[in-house]
């Protein structure tokens, strides 16, 4: 509220929503990084390095955009329609929703899969006296981490859409009246 005047902005919380589920989400992952009892430790997977790093690697991307960016996504769609008191409707309503669920299909299955797969590659890379599979970081690139790459980036193509779906919309509101 600012003054006697209530802002609403049925965008942001949207966007806002989606930050919680993202957050939630987040949360699973974290736990399962710091599980002392998983074998092997997803920490130790990381800690390995190589095919470890990308399971680190797709939980910071996960959180700074899976997670923040959504969230501050929310608050471009506030400027626009609660302090600009422009409407998202028609054409612009459905770039909205685009931007919505492709970024976060995009964002959420890109960074999955290198978290997957760098668990399953980094674990393949220790020692069986670990708890991994003790292949070399060649064989873990043939038979394991290869697989991941395509779908990890037609799901980055899937989210990069939706940004723009995104920024489409915003100029097409904020060139409104």
């Amino acid at each position: 509220m600012i003054g006697t005047q209530t802002i609403h902005s049925k965008w942001t919380s949207r966007f806002i929503w989606a930050a919680i589920v993202e957050g939630i989400l987040a949360v699973g992952w974290t736990l399962f990084i710091v599980n002392p009892y998983a074998h092997p430790a997803a920490s130790m997977v990381i800690a390995s390095g190589s095919a470890g790093t990308w399971l680190l690697t797709g939980y910071a991307l996960f959180l700074a955009i899976g997670v923040v960016a959504v969230a501050v996504s929310g608050l471009f769609y506030f400027y626009i329609e609660g302090i600009m008191g422009k409407v998202y409707s028609g054409v612009s309503s459905v770039f909205a929703w685009l931007h919505l669920v492709l970024m976060n299909v995009g964002v959420a299955g890109a960074t999955f899969l290198l978290m997957y797969g760098g668990y399953l590659g980094g674990a393949a890379l220790l020692p069986t006296s670990e708890g991994g599979g003790g292949l070399q970081a060649l064989q873990v690139h043939i038979q394991i981490l290869q697989y991941y790459v395509n779908p990890t980036f037609y799901f980055i193509v899937v989210a990069v859409v939706g940004v723009l779906f995104g920024g489409l919309g915003y100029l097409v509101v904020s060139m409104k009246r």
